[in-house]
């Protein structure tokens, strides 16, 4: 029987993310974020999501856009130190935030794809995290409306650990650089970071790929996420600006007087 997962239009793929969904997105900074998709949602104005991500974009890239719209009422992230807009919503009690250690969060979305409810960790440890309280939402005076609750802890080889949930979504937005009718990915390098947990611990996953092939043409050694867990595959059309790659924060190194560099014809 053939099992053809291709939705031809982003906008179609993403149709029944509801008003209030959790919503898993994967990429890592800038690199593999779904930005068809991101696109698509944005266009749709569907609110109050509440977002699992390694971070939240910048402020007028990936799932920045969604914040600065604010579509976004909460952000579970390791990361959030690119974004003004998002320390602006969240320090004026517009956003609920909450920060997880970056590994803890990487296994906590393993977990959920895994079907492990959860797991002891020794991350956070002597913490606010293990203690709770830190401030996942701020009042309009500035005092803190919700705190995080202290963990559970339990002793193993006499080292101390904190007990962590699992994440699972309700929809996963993921990138991947060849994908097939099946759902099969491929990951490119540093786009594999994330987008494979996050597609594993949605219940309902849309994948946008920049190359569809038939099945068959992937090997098996080449597909870094099997298409049990994808649920949607929408090409990425050629030229889309949505589609576009965006190197996150650009350094060069200062010219030096009287140097020349490769390629000068001096």
């Amino acid at each position: 029987m053939s099992v053809d997962k291709v939705v031809a239009r982003a906008a179609d793929a993403i149709a029944d993310i509801a008003r209030g969904s959790s919503l898993g997105v994967g990429g890592f900074g800038l690199c593999g974020v779904p930005g068809v998709l991101i696109d698509a949602l944005l266009a749709r104005g569907t609110g109050e999501l509440r977002v699992v991500s390694n971070n939240c974009g910048v402020d007028d890239g990936g799932l920045g856009l969604l914040l600065r719209r604010g579509l976004i009422s909460r952000m579970t992230s390791s990361y959030v130190g690119e974004n003004k807009e998002f320390a602006r919503q969240y320090l004026s009690g517009e956003l609920e935030v909450e920060l997880v250690p970056q590994g803890t969060l990487a296994e906590r979305l393993r977990a959920g794809g895994s079907g492990i409810p959860a797991f002891f960790t020794p991350a956070g440890v002597g913490t606010p995290i293990a203690d709770g309280g830190l401030a996942w939402r701020y009042g309009a005076d500035g005092s803190v409306a919700v705190a995080s609750p202290p963990r559970e802890t339990r002793t193993f080889d006499g080292r101390e650990h904190l007990l962590e949930e699992a994440i699972r979504t309700d929809f996963a937005l993921v990138r991947a650089a060849v994908g097939d009718r099946h759902g099969n990915l491929r990951f490119h390098a540093s786009a594999r970071n994330f987008n494979p947990l996050v597609a594993m611990a949605g219940r309902v996953t849309v994948a946008e790929v920049e190359e569809l092939v038939e099945p068959g043409e992937l090997g098996p050694d080449e597909i870094h996420l099997p298409g049990v867990f994808v649920q949607r595959v929408v090409p990425v059309r050629a030229g889309d600006p949505a589609a576009g790659k965006r190197v996150e924060r650009r350094t060069v190194r200062a010219r030096q007087e009287g140097t020349v560099g490769h390629g000068s014809d001096t």
